[in-house]
């Protein structure tokens, strides 16, 4: 009895945080007009309270249309963050890679230092480092650019961190017989780190996907060109004369970032439990 109604419960908490996606998925298929009836006490001047729709009474595509052949822009902003998301993950896997390798398996000195500021700028929310960051891109003339998110992107120390706690796990035995056979250490590294480290490495990658797909604060900061932002600043530029396209934007968005985690689902949960480990 008592499992039947912890389920019920864990299934009743499901369909509950699972209100906001339904409710996109049905305002995706809202007309205008209806939009307007539902979401106009919030969003205009009209009387009344906000009503919210599981199912539309009279479901249209149009939508669809007016986003996929009347709206550019939209895709321009994707554009730019598949763009900007895709040359820091590759800039992390160049240079993340190598450094949580030399954390995990060389003994150096000041090691336990560095890798202590390595957990503090890790900590460090985009506020604190702000207006440090805009004076160095300032400096190197890449404001409103989309190297003025990609560059610091790519030194991110989290993806670090999290491959860190794979390559650290590797036992020492398999390198040692490696280096023992002859093995150099770009090919130890190479032919046995990063295949036994490649859980760590796509989790690592999932969550930049996810973090750098859906920057806010950044872009706004150091991009001034609308037409260079990332498709995470297109929805709040979206009113209740056109919510039946925002809503079927924020749909698109959010299947991009569901593929992606449901593709890298197994790592992810590896690469959020290594966190929770602390440092060999």
């Amino acid at each position: 009895m008592k499992k039947n109604v912890s389920k019920l419960i864990i299934i009743l908490l499901s369909i509950f945080m699972c209100l906001p996606i339904i409710l996109i998925v049905s305002g995706s298929l809202m007309g205008l007009d209806e939009l307007k009836e539902c979401l106009g006490p919030a969003l205009s001047d009209m009387e009344g309270y906000v009503r919210l729709s599981l199912f539309p009474k009279y479901p249209t595509l149009k939508s669809i249309v007016q986003l996929l052949l009347d709206t550019p822009e939209f895709f321009v902003m994707y554009w730019n963050s598949i763009k900007i998301v895709v040359f820091v993950l590759f800039g992390q896997v160049l240079l993340a890679m190598p450094a949580a390798w030399a954390f995990a398996q060389y003994n150096f000195s000041h090691k336990k230092l560095l890798f202590t500021i390595y957990i503090v700028v890790m900590l460090m929310p985009f506020q604190v480092t702000m207006l440090s960051s805009y004076i160095v891109l300032d400096k190197f003339n890449i404001i409103n650019t989309h190297l003025s998110l990609i560059i610091p992107g790519i030194f991110s120390t989290f993806p670090v961190f999290i491959m860190y706690r794979f390559f650290s796990n590797i036992p020492k035995s398999i390198l040692e017989a490696a280096r023992i056979d002859g093995a150099s250490e770009i090919k130890v590294f190479l032919n046995i780190g990063v295949p036994l480290g490649m859980p760590g490495i796509i989790s690592a990658m999932v969550l930049g996907f996810i973090e750098y797909w859906n920057l806010i604060e950044q872009p706004l900061t150091f991009i001034k060109d609308q037409s260079l932002w990332p498709i995470s600043l297109y929805l709040p530029n979206i009113g209740l004369e056109n919510a039946d396209i925002a809503f079927l934007a924020s749909l698109v968005t959010l299947l991009t970032s569901l593929a992606v985690f449901f593709a890298g689902q197994k790592y992810l949960k590896e690469g959020i439990s290594a966190t929770s480990g602390g440092e060999k």
